[in-house]
């Protein structure tokens, strides 16, 4: 039996110039979409740049979109991404924040690069409630390392 086709909900994507990629997925499982870097960049060693994707998007209202490293680029040449939330609000240019953790070598985008995956993630809001005390559970108020290694 072949796979129904997802008819899940629609994200609407616009370029902001002509010459930007929207984004794809290699695979229809795959859960990110790849980003595309929109210019030329130079990363320096041991630095970060935000990089243009030149589009922008119509995240539905209860998602919210989440940008990840490609494992590729940060096995292949220590690229990692920073800061990568986009509300369902946002409707400006979706850009990446690239890290480049090598210590020596500079690292080149070329426009048209994938730099970045982006998943789209159902969440949930919160009514917060301020409160004197909160329940107790096993691991309290253990932090970093608490839990062992």
């Amino acid at each position: 039996m072949g796979m129904k086709p997802y008819t899940g909900p629609e994200l609407r994507v616009k370029k902001l110039d002509p010459e930007a990629i929207i984004p794809t997925r290699a695979n229809k499982t795959d859960a990110g979409y790849d980003l595309y870097a929109l210019e030329d960049v130079e990363i320096p060693a041991v630095n970060h740049k935000l990089i243009k994707t030149g589009i922008s998007m119509a995240i539905p209202a209860g998602y919210v979109g989440l940008i990840w490293p490609r494992s590729g680029l940060a096995y292949k040449n220590g690229l990692d991404v920073f800061a990568g939330v986009i509300d369902a609000g946002y409707r400006g240019d979706v850009g990446v924040i690239l890290y480049n953790s090598r210590v020596t070598d500079h690292y080149q985008v070329k426009r048209g690069d994938r730099i970045a995956q982006i998943l789209f993630q159902k969440v949930k809001g919160f009514e917060l409630v301020e409160v004197d005390d909160l329940d107790d559970t096993q691991r309290g108020q253990g932090g970093f390392g608490s839990s062992g290694n």
